[in-house]
């Protein structure tokens, strides 16, 4: 019978709570913490009004290790899940190591000061964690996360070599907002605003943010969609695990709309990141921003349509030539019917769940640092099957 410590109180923790509360069976004990008591108590009613269980509260700084040692000293959780900002994921590193409580997150860590998708900081800690018989499985949403377990089972199951990928990640939603990000805002359009980067013939190739681009037919309707070539952390470990990957990408669909208003903020400075001086105050023009733009949890009820996301899979099985396109398709209204959330929280807030279900069953279980990909990927599998993320997989020509 497992307590887990959830850090945050964001879109993605909302789903991971009300997911776990409806496995008393896996998570006997829940704890929800954030900076902002008031959101961890509107999770809270909504998970008692959903399924009937209640779950404890707690405030929390988690920028600060000792106030994180301290919470965890007092609810001795067997796991923290961080589904808080990026800059905290090393704090609270520090934090699981000093009190001996394994550890789990959905994106890594990012400096504050510098816009820059990198696993050294966290792959640093290998060897602490391994000493003290503790896991850090990084990476647990949906990319990274699923996406990092297509194509470990692809690998398994349908290749020798995997030589292309091609992670592809559509949202055909609508939220009838002029301009609105479906997750923190901050952590988004820093996110897009990268340069972007691919891996092909063993080095990484650079290109301009968002200037190169390709049309997509999805699957079940959704059809064609223009995809835009980004750089993205799942990346970095999967060209370390797949076996003969000769060339790997990322692709994002952004409407026409979204693109104008984000290339209107950055030409006139909104989305810089560094302190600017304002009447006598420091203010980070990107932070500003984020408090004017609409709370991505209130884009629930008004979203309606369908995120597929995806692994495009080009390689070799006995000798011959084989494509194959494996996603999930998650509806926005049916996502906040379950939750509450829209489609971008859930598909990032089950796999967390998920992550941390086989870990606290030990059938995902080593101590180190690791990525999805290094597991045997078919409970993980069988588990999005079961919790709300089925997956279909296509064989192509």
């Amino acid at each position: 019978m497992a307590k887990v410590l959830i850090i945050g109180a964001g879109g993605v923790a909302g789903v991971t709570a009300h997911k776990c509360a409806f496995l008393a069976e896996s998570f006997a004990e829940i704890v929800l913490a954030s900076r902002t008591l008031a959101k961890c108590r509107a999770i809270a009613r909504s998970i008692k009004e959903r399924c009937g269980r209640d779950i404890e509260v707690r405030q929390v700084d988690a920028d600060r290790v000792e106030e994180t040692v301290a919470l965890i000293e007092e609810v001795r959780p067997d796991l923290l899940v961080n589904l808080a900002l990026p800059y905290q994921d090393l704090a609270l590193m520090e934090a699981c190591l000093a009190t001996g409580v394994d550890y789990l997150d959905t994106a890594n860590y990012e400096p504050p000061d510098v816009a820059k998708f990198e696993y050294k900081w966290q792959w640093a800690y290998r060897e602490r964690f391994e000493k003290a018989g503790l896991m850090a499985l990084l990476g647990s949403g949906f990319d990274p996360g699923v996406t990092n377990v297509f194509c470990a089972w692809a690998q398994k199951h349908h290749f020798d070599e995997i030589h292309q990928l091609d992670i592809i990640d559509c949202n055909a939603g609508d939220h009838g907002q002029h301009f609105a990000t479906n997750f923190n805002p901050e952590i988004n359009i820093r996110e897009i605003t990268q340069r972007g980067r691919y891996w092909e013939h063993g080095e990484w190739v650079e290109t301009d943010p968002l200037s190169w681009s390709m049309n997509y037919d999805f699957p079940e309707g959704i059809g064609a969609k223009k995809c835009y070539l980004m750089y993205h952390e799942e990346l970095e470990s999967l060209v370390l695990h797949l076996k003969g990957l000769k060339r790997a990408r990322f692709w994002m669909t952004f409407g026409e709309q979204y693109l104008t208003h984000l290339r209107v903020l950055e030409n006139v400075g909104m989305t810089r990141i560094d302190p600017v001086d304002f009447n006598g105050q420091q203010i980070v023009p990107i932070q500003f921003l984020k408090k004017v733009l609409p709370e991505p949890a209130s884009l629930g009820p008004l979203t309606k349509g369908r995120t597929c996301i995806g692994c495009l899979l080009k390689g070799v099985k006995d000798g011959r030539a084989k494509t194959i396109f494996v996603y999930n398709i998650c509806s926005h209204e049916e996502s906040y019917r379950e939750v509450g959330s829209q489609a971008i929280s859930y598909t990032t807030g089950v796999p967390a769940m998920i992550g941390a279900k086989l870990m606290l069953e030990k059938k995902w279980r080593k101590a180190g640092v690791w990525h999805m990909e290094q597991f045997d990927p078919d409970p993980f599998m069988d588990e999005l099957n079961r919790h709300g993320l089925p997956w279909t997989v296509l064989q192509l020509p």
